[in-house]
Formats: structure tokens, C-alpha cells, sequence
């Protein structure tokens, strides 16, 4: 994969097609500070940071490999 700006500033569009999601639904989080994912005012203008967006999905993620536990309590790695 190609190197990417962790800065790099995406439009609506491009971080809800990132996220998967519609970008009204981004406007919502952000608005009713349902989740919390940090946005860059520029004018009017909601961008988002590349970095920004991987680090939501990293704190959203569930039954990550290093979390996971068998059935006999001890953890898979």
C-alpha cells in the first residue's frame, strides 16, 4: 500500500466513503456528539484528518486479536 499523509485532510465525502458510511450520517455524529471524531473547520468546510479517522476505527474496534480470550481464560497471541 501506498504511503499516505496522516494529515492529509479529507473532505466530507472522502472520510464518510473512508468510514462507510453516508456523509449526512458524519454531519449527524458530529452534530449530536454521538461519536467522537475530530473534524478540521476550514470556512464552512468540514475536513477531516487521514490520522484522525484510523484512530476512530482503532477505538471503535471490537474482539481485536490481542483482546481476544479463549474459552479456558487465557489469551490468544
Amino acid at each position: 500500500m501506498d504511503h499516505v499523509n496522516s494529515n492529509r485532510l479529507l473532505t466530507r465525502k472522502e472520510a464518510a466513503a473512508f468510514l462507510g458510511v453516508k456523509e449526512i450520517t458524519l454531519a449527524t455524529w458530529k452534530c449530536n456528539n454521538r461519536y467522537s471524531v475530530p473534524c478540521v473547520k476550514v470556512g464552512r468546510l468540514a475536513k477531516y484528518r487521514y490520522s484522525d479517522l484510523l484512530q476512530f476505527i482503532e477505538r471503535r474496534t471490537v474482539n481485536k486479536t490481542t483482546d481476544a480470550v479463549n474459552d479456558n481464560g487465557s489469551s490468544f497471541r
